[in-house]
């Protein structure tokens, strides 16, 4: 499915929050918004899902507007996945990706034996079936994240939106989740995650939408954006952008350059 954001405009109170942002993603597709904090990425991303509503501007999901959709509707196309965060309850892991299934339920419905099924051949997929029993408060932050992500599959969503999923999480658990999410990509998910780290950005997306004061600085292929001249405006500190790989850069301060090749 694909995802379209016309000139979306937000505001609380008199502090205008997004400024008439724009973009598309499409099937397969990894985009990255990438931003400092307090630049707008969570309100946006809310818009995005339908639960505030933008003072202008619309979203469109496979050219449909999503104002037109039911809830229900809505859940069918695109999944939210958080930070990692830890519940007042302690499900089992196979409850807090059951839960996902509850979308395609009825009011009074309940998971069963079909929900049941799915759940467990997504949990599998992503390699955390062993821990179907754990209880969620009790496995690692890498852990709950692919918790997280196995609960929006469940839900059959094929647009999923992601709040800084690695943020939290250290260098193995974050290099794990990330893996984990790419792969998505190929099996055709489209997927938007919100995120400071322009390395990262760069690694693993095909696009990123760069955004300053609520606005969209720059949209475009990661070798466009991950630049001196872009990263240095977006966050008000001068850098340098170093080559290490073909696929991989380092942001640095201007003085540690360590003979690494310059991204020109």
């Amino acid at each position: 499915m694909s995802i379209r954001a016309e000139d979306i405009r937000f505001s609380y109170g008199d502090h205008d929050v997004l400024k008439g942002v724009s973009f598309e993603a499409q099937p397969g597709e990894f985009l990255s918004v990438l931003g400092p904090n307090g630049v707008g990425k969570s309100t946006l991303f809310r818009c995005l899902l339908g639960l505030l509503k933008p003072s202008a501007g619309r979203t469109l999901i496979d050219g449909r507007d999503t104002a037109q959709m039911s809830a229900a509707e809505m859940a069918h196309r695109i999944a939210y996945i958080p930070q990692s965060h830890a519940p007042v309850f302690n499900y089992t892991v196979e409850d807090m990706v059951l839960m996902g299934t509850t979308a395609g339920l009825g009011r009074f419905s309940s998971p069963g034996r079909a929900q049941r099924k799915l759940v467990g051949e997504v949990m599998e997929w992503l390699g955390i079936k062993d821990l179907a029993d754990s209880g969620y408060q009790n496995i690692s932050g890498g852990q709950r994240q692919m918790v997280l992500i196995a609960r929006a599959l469940a839900q059959q969503a094929r647009i999923l939106i992601m709040d800084e999923p690695s943020s939290s999480l250290d260098l193995g658990n974050r290099i794990r989740v990330m893996k984990t999410v790419k792969r998505l990509t190929g099996e055709g998910y489209t997927v938007i995650q919100s995120t400071h780290d322009p390395d990262q950005a760069f690694f693993y997306s095909d696009r990123i939408l760069a955004m300053k004061d609520g606005q969209v600085l720059a949209c475009g292929p990661a070798k466009d954006i991950v630049k001196d001249t872009i990263i240095s405006e977006l966050y008000g500190a001068e850098v340098e952008v170093y080559s290490l790989r073909e696929d991989t850069v380092r942001v640095t301060l201007p003085a540690e350059t360590h003979g690494h090749s310059k991204e020109e």
